[in-house]
This record gives structure tokens, sequence and C-alpha cells, in this order.
């Protein structure tokens, strides 16, 4: 019988060959399994984030208002002004808003108790030690020496990832008081005790002295000297002008912190107040 045509198409209306669905099979007769699937490649995560993002996790204003202030020319990286919208920083450059260094991360504040044999250095290797390590654990960010403290030297010394806060520290204009107990090769002569207790002059430059005490019951060799300079080394220095050398040198209060409850080589964070009273200096 012939096979019937639809009239409107003109085509044969027959049985359909069917589709081969089986897998294809090699020369050996057996399916060839399916190859398996390219694994993606892992994109490594980038160090480098968009510029409104760092100044919004600042706490400054919000994404959209960074596009703002950023168009308007307020913003500065590494001393020059950004313009572009979707530009992108690392966290190592210097972001400045209005003026004004900025930092994505939650500033923190860590008191160390700071033991012998530790510089203030970021750097290890085998002769010294960085104070920096004993400080890793307590923020999950890097954390800065504010100034500096000799390896020889003991006692209290403040980490910050808060640099307006470390650079108003560490201003020489600054009178930042600090106390240490001072343990010399020898005794100090009371004419020489009077020369400290009188401004004495190091390097060409007076020396303020708040006080100087001998420390009760004990030899003259021991001493308690408070005083707000920042200069490096001066305790050291002034003793060494006059002749003596310094054996044993401890930071008992810095910038009003003290070392109640603070072993030595252990850290705390500073309270809520503790960082209000820092920035009032």
């Amino acid at each position: 019988m012939a096979k019937e045509q639809n009239k409107n198409t003109g085509k044969r209306f027959g049985k359909s060959k069917p589709r081969d669905i089986s897998p294809k099979k090699n020369f050996a007769g057996k399916a060839q399994p399916k190859p398996a699937p390219k694994a993606k490649k892992a994109k490594k995560p980038s160090d480098e984030i968009r510029l409104n993002k760092y100044i919004a996790n600042s706490g400054m204003c919000s994404r959209r208002e960074a596009d703002m202030y950023i168009s308007t020319g307020n913003v500065t990286v590494n001393g020059k002004v950004i313009n572009e919208l979707g530009y992108k920083v690392k966290l190592t450059d210097e972001v400045k808003f209005d003026g004004r260094r900025i930092n994505p991360e939650k500033k923190e504040y860590v008191l160390l108790n700071k033991p012998k044999g530790f510089d203030t250095s970021e750097k290890e290797d085998n002769l010294h030690k960085s104070a920096v390590g004993l400080v890793s654990n307590a923020s999950k960010y890097k954390l800065f020496p504010v100034g500096r403290l000799q390896r020889t030297s003991t006692g209290l010394l403040l980490f910050t990832n808060d640099h307006d806060m470390i650079k108003k520290l560490t201003d020489t204009g600054l009178k930042v008081r600090k106390m240490y107990q001072v343990s010399l090769d020898k005794p100090l002569k009371y004419e020489d005790f009077q020369k400290i207790e009188n401004n004495p002059e190091v390097d060409g430059k007076v020396v303020k002295i708040e006080s100087i005490a001998y420390v009760e019951n004990l030899p003259k060799t021991e001493l308690g000297i408070q005083l707000s300079s920042n200069r490096n080394n001066i305790v050291r220095k002034i003793f060494e002008s006059l002749g003596y050398e310094v054996v044993k040198l401890d930071r008992v209060t810095y910038a009003g912190l003290t070392k109640k409850d603070l072993p030595r080589g252990h850290w705390r964070h500073l309270t809520k107040q503790e960082v209000i009273n820092l920035g009032m200096m």
C-alpha cells in the first residue's frame, strides 16, 4: 500500500529510523567511558580591594558616599589624588580621606610587658628575637610597636595598627610620661643625683626630669626616674653621660598605663577608657 502524504506539506508519514543513543563503542566492542570534567582552576585570592570598600571598611562613610568623595578629589593613595571609580588598592597603601590617613582594619591596642632579649624590629634572626612575635596571637591584624625599647631593656611596650596614634605618641613634641626602674653598675653619687634632678643636658639638649629617687631599702645603685621625653634611649644616655653603666632598665609606666596584673612576657588589650585617655593626650 502506498504511504499517505500530508496534503498540506507534502511530507510522507512513515516509520522514522530510531536514533542510536547507546554509548559509543571502541573497536573491541566495549563502551567508551565518558571523559571526566576538567577541574576548574582555583582563583588566587587578591590582595587588592576597591577603594570605595576600603573607605567604607574604615568607618568613614558608605560605599556610595565614598564614590562621591573619590570623584570630587577628596581621596589620595600614596600621595596621589584618585578620581577613578573602581580603583583598587592594597592594604599596604597609604590612603588618606580629607587629608587624614585611614585604615580599613579595626583599630586594636595591645600592651606587652616585654622580657629581656627581644627587640622592636619586625624580623627575627638567630641572634635577636622580635617582640612583635610575642603579640602575634593578640590580633588578626598586623600590629606595630609604638616607639622603641632596647633588646636589653624590659617593661611596657604598646602595639597597635592605629597609625595616627603611633605618629602622635612618638612625636618628639608630645609629653608622654614614662617611669623607669634603673639598676647601675655602681652607686649614684649624690652630686650626680642632683645634676640629673636639675634637668641634665644630653647631646646638646636639656632633658626635663619630672622626678628621680633612690629605691627605699636598696643599694644606691637602684633608682626610679620619671620623665616625658620621646628621645630614643634617653635614660641610658643620661647616666652614661655621668660615667655610669645601666645594668638593668625596666619601664614600669607608660602614658598612664601600668604593669599591674601583667606578668613579664604577657600582653593584654587596652580598655576603651585607656584608649580614650591616650587619644586625649
